[in-house]
């Protein structure tokens, strides 16, 4: 069964802000991440059940992006897949806890 995905205002907004960063940091770099982050939806969206729990006693899973320091934190339902956060790996862990679509 193929799930619909729902991208939070809030996650939208970081992929937002950090592909701006990576832009400024180098031409195209904020592309390169953009479409990572995509691949990354994709592969979520097709198989979530295969990506890990974050923790046991919270319904996030994770899918960590390769080359960017990035971690796609997501709940899934028997409908729908909703991206919680893309949130950077080291920074601030589980600040976005309190998000619900």
């Amino acid at each position: 069964m193929r799930r619909t995905l729902r991208v939070l205002p809030d996650a939208e907004a970081e992929l937002q802000s950090a592909a701006v960063w990576y832009e400024g940091k180098r031409r195209g770099l904020g592309v390169e991440f953009v479409a990572l982050v995509d691949q990354a939806l994709q592969a979520i969206v097709e198989n979530p059940q295969v990506f890990a729990i974050w923790l046991p006693n919270r319904p996030y899973r994770k899918h960590p992006l390769k080359r960017f320091p990035y971690v796609v934190f997501f709940a899934v339902d028997s409908a729908a897949v909703e991206i919680v956060a893309i949130a950077h790996a080291k920074r601030r862990p589980g600040y976005w806890l309190g998000r619900r679509g």
